[in-house]
């Protein structure tokens, strides 16, 4: 009987499966296969890339690239992410080998006894004393017949996974951190110098201001608008100057350092060189690479195991139990064959009455799933808005920048033309001075674009799913994902 229950032993409860895009419905809006029309400007999308291991190299910067490394190594969030993915797998392992492999434990047991006749009813009130030893083996398998156990080993091998990609989805956002600060910075001082080039025309310009309002050639009056521009230019400077020390305490955070350790190198745009090639984005293959989109599908598994665990739990469970070991009045009589003692039992335990308990846990579970299912949805509804953010976002700043670019040409066509005429006397130098304003004013405003164009390529890097490195999760991640698909999502291509 025992070997017909294990031998047709079933799982109860649904199977997941994971989820896919079906055909049918665009999901992302169309993108041209190019970003940017300058020569040795243009980002071009690459058919069949969908991801980069070591994406940040693409920006050819070697301080950047030790930066990035330190800070996997030496970031407290990601170093716990990693010990709670370690935890989970531990206790996964620990609490499936209880589940599906027999218990054995050895017991010794050495007592002394004194005991009344009179406890048995016998009159007299004879007392006894007596040594018992006792050594034996226990033995416990519990049945899994209804599949309850291994829903429970399921649903664990699931949680385990989801702290798998929450651990890469704070190695990407770490590194996309790093990347998108060391840009800052760059667009920073880049700022700043054309900052102090704009303050130094604007001071010069003030001081022959004076000259001619000294002289009677002005009134006080005209002195007011070149002063409240050197004002204006001083606070910018400031402000750029607070954020640059911003920028460099939080690197130093990203890389698990205190502010005054802060020895890091210093960064330019010139340093930064722009990807030419990204990856394309492809719908499905976004489901496979973020992180976010799997950890969310491993939770959504997890609940469905939790429902199977809770539909088993008003199915029969059966236990075998077994000990085997000897008794005697002494220790050194243990081993002799009138000693030994056996014992062999199977139990079983049906519910039958809880109250309705069974039923609201049931409903309670099913619940979950339809929970998790809709988180799925919507994390997978946000990354592609994500995605698709980025992709207009890169456009826009490839313009951005191309017009940035042809005001800070015309600005500099007109302050050669302006020191020529300078030199030849045709203008005044209030005139060159003015010029130079203007020009610096387009060197900061190429210096913002660039550093917005670079941040969001890494943005746009994140948004695919970062470092795709699958050896690593499957590495760390036991659970095989399931050859089964269900369309959860709206259809798409």
């Amino acid at each position: 009987m025992i070997l017909a229950l294990v031998t047709g032993c079933t799982t109860v409860g649904p199977d997941f499966k994971s989820p896919t895009l079906a055909k049918g419905v665009s999901v992302l809006p169309a993108s041209s296969p190019q970003v940017g029309g300058a020569e040795g400007d243009a980002q071009h999308f690459v058919a069949g890339q969908t991801g980069s291991q070591d994406w940040w190299k693409s920006y050819g910067c070697p301080d950047l690239d030790g930066l990035v490394q330190i800070a996997l190594d030496q970031n407290p969030t990601v170093e716990a992410a990693r010990a709670t993915l370690i935890q989970a797998g531990e206790n996964a392992t620990a609490i499936q080998d209880n589940l599906t492999l027999p218990t054995v434990d050895a017991q010794f047991a050495q007592t002394r006894q004194r005991f009344s006749t009179a406890a048995f009813g016998m009159p007299g009130g004879q007392t006894y004393l007596f040594n018992l030893s006792n050594a034996s083996v226990n033995v416990s398998y519990p049945l899994d017949v209804f599949g309850g156990n291994r829903r429970q080993v399921e649903a664990l091998q699931a949680q385990h996974e989801m702290q798998a990609h929450l651990w890469q989805a704070a190695r990407e956002t770490l590194i996309a951190n790093v990347v998108t600060t060391v840009v800052r910075e760059a667009s920073l001082r880049a700022q700043l110098d054309a900052t102090n080039a704009l303050l130094q025309a604007q001071g010069e310009l003030l001081d022959l201001t004076r000259q001619r309002q000294g002289m009677g050639a002005l009134s006080l009056n005209e002195m007011a608008e070149p002063q409240a521009e050197l004002a204006q230019s001083r606070a910018n400077r400031e402000v750029l100057a607070l954020h640059l020390e911003q920028i460099r305490h939080q690197l130093a955070a990203y890389l698990g350092q205190y502010p005054a350790q802060n020895s890091l190198p210093e960064f330019h745009l010139e340093d930064l060189h722009l990807p030419q090639f990204l990856p394309q984005a492809v719908p499905s293959a976004l489901l496979r690479q973020r992180p976010d989109i799997r950890a969310s599908e491993a939770q959504w598994h997890q609940a469905t195991a939790n429902l199977g665990v809770t539909i088993a739990g008003a199915y029969p469970n059966l236990t075998l139990t077994g000990d085997m070991g000897a008794m005697a009045l002494t220790p050194g009589a243990l081993f002799s064959p009138a000693s030994s003692v056996w014992s062999l039992g199977a139990g079983v335990v049906q519910p039958i009455f809880h109250g309705g308990a069974l039923s609201a846990a049931k409903r309670g579970a099913e619940a979950a799933v339809q929970s998790a299912a809709a988180q799925y949805r919507n994390t997978v509804v946000q990354a592609f808005r994500t995605v698709a953010d980025v992709l207009r976002a890169l456009t826009h700043d490839a313009a951005t920048l191309e017009a940035e670019r042809s005001i800070m040409e015309i600005r500099q066509q007109s302050l050669d033309l302006a020191d020529q005429q300078y030199r030849l006397g045709g203008i005044s130098y209030p005139a060159l001075l003015a010029a130079r304003v203007q020009d610096a004013q387009a060197h900061m405003g190429v210096a913002q674009a660039q550093g917005v164009r670079l941040a969001d390529t890494a943005a746009f890097y994140l948004a695919l799913g970062g470092e795709v490195d699958p050896a690593a999760v499957a590495q760390a991640t036991p659970v095989s994902p399931s050859s089964s698909a269900q369309s959860a999502l709206p259809d798409a291509r």
